[in-house]
Formats: structure tokens, C-alpha cells, sequence
């Protein structure tokens, strides 16, 4: 790449760039995150353990890619996690 005729900061200007390119990325990522957490949240209101079951484990999963690659805290995941298989095992009827 041709230097710009900008001096000694073309290095900030490369990294604006690059920081909004990976603030729309994350922003799209993040909303997935919600949305999935969100509708293990509307089946358990509803209080259909079958459904929330079966996407509690995508819900997991996108929590920890998303742990993994740093857009959120790891214990911000597990604490994520823990509250909602919690809210789901409330929902299975108490064995005797």
C-alpha cells in the first residue's frame, strides 16, 4: 500500500478502519447471542421444556464461541449459562 500523505498518523487512520469493520462484526454477533438466549426465554414463559431443552445446548455454544474469541467476559458466559439451565431445570417436574 502507497503511504498516505498523511504523516505519522497512518497507522491510527489503518486502525479506525479496521475498529469499525470489527464493531459492526461483533455488533451482528452479539445480537445472534440475544436473540437465541431470548427464545430459550419465550419457551420456558411458555413453559415448554421440550423446546427450551433442544436450544439450550445453541444457546451454550454461542455463548462460549463467543467467550472464546473475547466479545464477552468467559464468566460472563458461565454465568449466563448457569441462570438459564436453571430456569429450565425449574421447569422439569420435581422427581419424588
Amino acid at each position: 500500500m502507497a503511504k498516505l500523505k498523511t504523516g505519522r498518523h497512518t497507522s491510527a487512520i489503518k486502525e479506525l478502519r479496521k475498529a469499525k469493520r470489527r464493531y459492526g462484526h461483533n455488533r451482528v454477533l452479539r445480537k445472534g447471542i440475544r436473540a437465541i438466549a431470548k427464545n430459550v426465554e419465550i419457551e420456558i414463559s411458555k413453559k415448554n421444556l421440550d423446546a427450551a431443552k433442544k436450544l439450550l445446548p445453541e444457546c451454550f455454544s454461542a455463548w462460549d464461541k463467543a467467550a472464546k474469541v473475547g466479545l464477552i467476559h468467559k464468566n460472563t458466559a458461565s454465568r449466563k449459562k448457569s441462570r438459564l439451565s436453571f430456569k429450565v431445570s425449574q421447569l422439569a417436574p420435581q422427581a419424588a
